[in-house]
């Protein structure tokens, strides 16, 4: 093992992280366990190359074998999504974002996106973002009560401010977004409608969920949730907006693109054509209702009540913990649950002491589990919220954790080190 021998301390890291994951179970909605075949592409050879500009104008030369690994990723991803245009070089979902806005608006321009604490993502308008400093965002919320989306009080809110772009999309939200209908209100009051989908993509392209490829000038997408993929993002747009995207991407806001990256994207992307993707992803959907139902049996409020996507938000308040979604996560932690502390609407704590929990199944669906696994995973979830201050209730969810795992090995009989 080269990297043992070279630098002990990084290869010692590595494997302490693999063992991590190996004896615990991975909640958080936006982290996945990606292939083999992936986890290849990504350490290869092409991390060595620089390759400035796209497939067949490069500015530099020797680009011959990354022409052919960025034209199958943006051919994959065109075939995928059914979209006109793909552009595959974004470093991840924030930088494809800006991009976007950097193609289609000036500064200063008004749009419409998610409010963060009722779901949104911090690129869609924070004014701790670019999104919110270098624009002018008017976000639009939930309903107080249900913690719903109401489309009536989007499209009036819209035809009020008339925006430029109108954005959808979701990182915490947990039912479905009408595309379709964000697409008309956009339409009508003369805006871009552009839609994130870095969450749900994998559910848009196998029909578990509205695509809004048909409804939206351009959409955004990273490959790293539930596309399986690696850290990376996906701009697909029609193709009237197809020069104006590239040219933000290149040169505009980056410079050469990640070839490794982009090679892991592409096998990614071929694995998502396969049938067995959309086997996964309804396992993944089925795994997230029985886990919502089952917390909910355990006295365990959700937000909406809910899932119809791949996420759980669960809102600590009714049990008293208001603001300690941190300590929750670490008690969670310690039990061998990886999950994230998150706002909930209209947050009566802060961000970095929130009052909820945010919650998802891909990584665990890749493992292997399924409803009956995910039913001790909301008991285990329960357990620690009402006795997140007892360490010896802590220590037997995790031998219990750990007992799970082991029948589920990740990786098994492969080193990833080797």
């Amino acid at each position: 093992m080269e990297l043992k021998k070279t630098d002990p301390q990084v290869y010692e890291a590595i494997q302490k992280e693999l063992n991590r994951q190996r004896n615990g179970i991975e909640l958080i909605p936006s982290e996945n366990v990606v292939s083999i075949a992936v986890l290849q592409a990504l350490g290869s050879v092409l991390t060595n190359k620089y390759s400035e500009g796209y497939p067949g104008k490069r500015y530099y030369g020797g680009n011959e074998f990354a022409d052919v690994v960025e034209q199958l990723a943006i051919d994959r991803a065109k075939q995928l999504f059914k979209a006109d245009h793909a552009n595959v070089q974004a470093l991840s979902g924030a930088p494809a974002n800006h991009a976007v806005f950097f193609a289609l608006l000036e500064l200063g321009d008004k749009f419409m996106g998610l409010d963060l604490n009722a779901g949104g993502h911090l690129t869609h308008g924070s004014p701790v973002n670019y999104s919110g400093k270098h624009y002018k965002c008017v976000s639009y919320n939930v309903d107080r009560d249900t913690g719903l989306l109401d489309m009536d009080a989007v499209r009036k809110q819209a035809e009020k401010e008339k925006p430029k772009l109108i954005l959808s999309g979701l990182t915490a939200y947990p039912r479905k977004l009408d595309f379709k209908e964000f697409g008309e209100i956009a339409r009508d009051v003369g805006a871009y409608h552009m839609s994130d989908i870095a969450h749900i993509s994998g559910l848009c392209v196998t029909g578990y969920h509205q695509s809004p490829v048909p409804y939206a000038d351009v959409v955004t997408t990273t490959t790293h949730k539930t596309l399986r993929g690696p850290r990376g993002a996906l701009i697909l747009c029609k193709e009237q907006h197809a020069k104006a995207i590239d040219k933000a991407v290149f040169p505009g806001m980056q410079g050469g693109p990640h070839d490794h990256t982009t090679a892991a994207i592409a096998v990614c992307l071929g694995e998502a054509l396969q049938p067995s993707y959309k086997t996964y992803i309804g396992q993944v959907v089925k795994n997230a209702k029985v886990l919502a139902d089952e917390l909910m049996s355990n006295g365990i409020k959700l937000v909406t009540n809910g899932t119809d996507n791949h996420l759980v938000l669960i809102d600590l308040t009714p049990k008293g913990l208001t603001g300690k979604g941190r300590e929750i996560q670490i008690a969670l932690d310690q039990a061998g649950i990886t999950t994230n502390k998150n706002t909930i609407p209209y947050e009566p704590a802060s961000p970095f002491n929130p009052s909820g929990i945010r919650i998802g199944t891909p990584a665990v669906t890749t493992r292997g589990f399924k409803e009956s696994e995910m039913k001790v995973v909301a008991k285990a979830i329960a357990t620690v919220i009402d006795n997140y201050q007892d360490s010896k209730v802590i220590a037997k969810v995790k031998s219990d954790i750990l007992e799970l795992c082991s029948q589920f090995p990740l990786y098994p009989g492969f080193d990833v080190l080797k």
